[in-house]
């Protein structure tokens, strides 16, 4: 398990700030940090931390998304697939469309960059929560 002063002091990027307008998508804690927002580069990319147990609902993107994942442990999964167990190192890119959710192992810390892909497509849909139900299969 990747306990907090572990992760802060092992994390690539600073921790971010906690975000108002995005807490409704998400159960649990998370921190954003954005790294590149400069729309000449077509490409923001953002530093996303989930503390254990946080994931973000269901959603898609219009332009698609790559997550690199930089520290601890999480889950990717893609609607009607089998859920991805993610460690540091791992790269998931995911199609423009593509119904999708990722979030944290429930006993670690899961930070990955997550980079928006074609942004002049649009943003981000997002759709109903992930169930404890659901979530509670993956730890099993």
């Amino acid at each position: 398990m990747v306990k907090h002063e572990e992760l802060k002091n092992s994390t690539i990027f600073p921790l971010g700030e906690s975000v108002e307008e995005f807490k409704p998508y998400f159960t649990g804690t998370s921190y954003l940090n954005m790294l590149v927002t400069d729309p000449q580069y077509n490409c923001p990319i953002g530093n996303v931390t989930f503390e254990p147990g946080c994931r973000n609902n269901w959603h898609s993107h219009e332009g698609g998304q790559i997550l690199l994942v930089t520290g601890g442990e999480g889950w990717y999964q893609e609607e009607g697939k089998a859920a991805q167990k993610l460690q540091t190192g791992d790269v998931v890119t995911i199609p423009a469309q593509v119904k999708h959710w990722h979030g944290a192992a429930a006993d670690s810390w899961f930070v990955h960059l997550a980079i928006t892909t074609n942004p002049q497509s649009g943003g981000t849909n997002w759709l109903e929560p992930v169930t404890d139900e659901e979530y509670s299969k993956l730890e099993g």
